[in-house]
């Protein structure tokens, strides 16, 4: 018997296997998209929902129990922790807020006060 050259039979197994692979991938490609798109969403960055709101609880009664001879510091510094604690909340809920943008004084607390009410109306359980 003659001795086939290797290159013949290299040539025949891609031409046989060549029609295999192209159909398998046919096949396999819609799935393999589906499954690149379908990942996971990274984990949310930062506390969850549920600290962020027993946190807003815990500051908020900070806030009420100040006496009328409290720093003013440490009212400040309580007032600024809990609009803090209001934009990490209206950014996990999709709340739109002003907090960042307005100056201390009546028009940022009319936006607390709308802010907490919008996250009430969210499900969020806050004071």
């Amino acid at each position: 018997m003659a001795e086939v050259p290797v290159e013949n039979l290299v040539l025949y197994a891609a031409v046989v296997t060549t029609p295999v692979v192209l159909g398998w991938a046919v096949i396999a490609a819609p799935r393999l998209v589906r499954r690149l798109r379908r990942r996971s969403p990274a984990p949310p960055s930062g506390p969850s929902i549920e600290q962020v709101s027993a946190d807003l609880r815990r500051v908020h009664r900070i806030l009420a129990g100040y006496e009328a001879g409290t720093p003013v510091a440490r009212r400040r510094g309580a007032r600024e922790a809990y609009d803090a604690l209001l934009v990490q909340a209206c950014r996990a809920v999709e709340v739109e807020h002003r907090l960042d943008s307005l100056p201390e004084g009546v028009d940022r607390e009319l936006e607390r006060l709308r802010v907490e009410e919008s996250l009430r109306a969210a499900g969020l359980a806050i004071p």
